[in-house]
């Protein structure tokens, strides 16, 4: 394998661009800058003839993010390029800035590595059709290698690009709620986990809401106060304590580009997960019965129930968020309406804006039915209230030691698909679109437990729940008596 093709992560690009811990740098500004051209040559041949290129390019609160910014811009200035510099901005502006009319850019790249420690850099990319798959960062990375002789010199202006997209988003939330204030005497906070998603904030507060209590604003790239990542268990506890603390009404909490979140409710509940999925699927359900949710696999059985409570359909698929709405971009195409797919991660993408993984728009549709409710005198979570929550769950990681890891996870998976066929009280749990997924009966834990090769890691995953306590346990023991053959898992 080429070295640079150990940079994708997926339909993204992620290195090491500060030495840290061990950890030799792989994502130089040079090799920023070739990635760069080589994302402009793959716009060209997907747009050809055009007289003129436009593209974004904006970065999150990393400290490398400037440095690789500038790598970048003058890359794609190198293709004749003509680029807006959107300075600290968040992956959704980036995207959209493909969609406003005052803008129409061809493609957009933004510099980020999400919830990764501040030693990672990364990079998303764009075109108009979305954001580009595995296969498309894959052929970019290895047309790094052509010749790059000077097309043309494009030019650089900056743009407020961050500016654009929050007026965006308050037209959307006046149109909706019929106000222009709609929040006041509401005391709704942030969470910005020191990354680029502060401006929220300003939003809130042109709505009418008060924001006292809001923490870690400042993009700050060292990520001096938590994780930026609402999927972390210990990160939401301590969002939940400061809005009892402060007495809000709401608390969102964003990753640090801004295309995932997480909220809580003014008692202090989480809303993530599984929780989060059943809200935004009650949101679609309202506009649309029979609608079909696209989830990742881990998702709970309760959350299946839920879902179908509402009349629609719960269509559970593979892990990772773009496989999740390439799913649902497929029924759509073969005419079956799946207008929402959602992560458990928080990534959620909806058909109404261009299936792009956006949690600040998913803020929104919250913040307009939280309005509705409020009215009502009734707290957001009331529209989930129905959704039963396991009694234990746990994710367990096992590291596959072989080099050949994909293989020898396979031959694991194997041998745990005939061990549940033969068990009673156990039966496969279909279909399955990843791993192997089983629900046990009372016997064994009361539960359903799912076992998978990570997307991109030598590792095997087992996510298990159970509805009974000490009931993890039991279907844990079971399935590590399942594979005790395989020396090369280690736990």
């Amino acid at each position: 394998m080429s070295d640079i093709l150990k940079l994708q992560n997926g339909s993204d690009i992620r290195g090491v661009a500060i030495e840290s811990e061990g950890e030799k740098v792989n994502l130089t500004e040079q090799i920023a800058y070739k990635i760069a051209r080589s994302f402009a040559r793959y716009i060209k041949d997907k747009y050809p003839n055009k007289e003129k290129y436009l593209s974004t390019v904006g970065t999150d609160s990393r400290i490398t993010g400037p440095a690789i910014k500038k790598a970048v811009i003058n890359g794609l200035v190198d293709e004749g390029f003509f680029v807006y510099d959107a300075a600290l901005t968040s992956t959704p502006a980036i995207f959209m800035s493909t969609i406003f009319n005052d803008i129409k850019a061809d493609c957009g790249i933004m510099i980020t590595a999400s919830h990764l420690p501040y030693n990672r850099n990364g990079m998303k990319f764009f075109s108009k059709e979305g954001g580009l798959d595995k296969n498309d960062i894959k052929n970019i990375l290895l047309d790094t290698e052509k010749d790059s002789s000077v097309y043309k010199r494009g030019y650089v202006r900056s743009i407020d690009l961050t500016q654009i997209y929050s007026n965006h988003l308050i037209n959307l939330i006046r149109d909706k709620t019929g106000s222009d204030k709609p929040f006041l005497n509401k005391r709704i906070i942030v969470d910005a986990g020191n990354g680029s998603g502060g401006f929220f904030v300003n939003i809130l507060n042109e709505l009418g809401a008060d924001t006292f209590g809001s923490v870690y604003l400042n993009p700050d790239g060292y990520f001096p106060n938590h994780i930026p990542n609402p999927e972390n268990t210990q990160v939401m506890e301590e969002f939940s304590k400061q809005v009892l603390n402060v007495k809000t009404d709401l608390g969102i909490i964003f990753d640090t580009d801004v295309d995932r979140a997480a909220f809580v409710d003014k008692t202090g509940k989480a809303i993530a997960k599984n929780a989060l999925v059943a809200l935004m699927s009650y949101i679609v359900s309202k506009e649309n019965k029979g609608s079909i949710i696209v989830t990742d696999s881990v998702t709970s059985n309760s959350l299946t129930e839920y879902i179908q409570n509402l009349g629609c359909i719960h269509h559970r698929f593979k892990r990772g968020y773009k496989n999740v709405i390439d799913e649902a971009v497929k029924l759509n195409s073969e005419g079956k309406y799946a207008p929402l797919a959602i992560e458990t991660s928080g990534h959620c993408a909806l058909l109404e804006n261009y299936f792009l993984d956006d949690g600040a728009y998913m803020a929104v549709k919250i913040l307009i039915l939280f309005a509705e409710m409020a009215k009502e005198g009734k707290n957001i979570s009331d529209a989930i209230k129905t959704l039963k929550e396991a009694a234990e769950s746990i994710e367990i990681r096992l590291d596959i030691l072989q080099d050949d890891f994909k293989q020898y996870g396979e031959e694991v998976l194997s041998v745990f698909k005939e061990y549940v066929q033969n068990k009673e009280g156990w039966k496969l749990d279909a279909p399955s679109y990843e791993g192997i997924r089983i629900k046990a009966d009372e016997r064994s834990g009361d539960g359903w437990a799912l076992m998978r090769l990570s997307l991109h890691d030598p590792k095997i995953v087992i996510n298990i729940e159970s509805d009974i306590s000490g009931g993890v346990d039991i279907i844990k023991q079971n399935i590590f008596k399942s594979i005790e053959k395989f020396k090369k898992l280690k736990y």
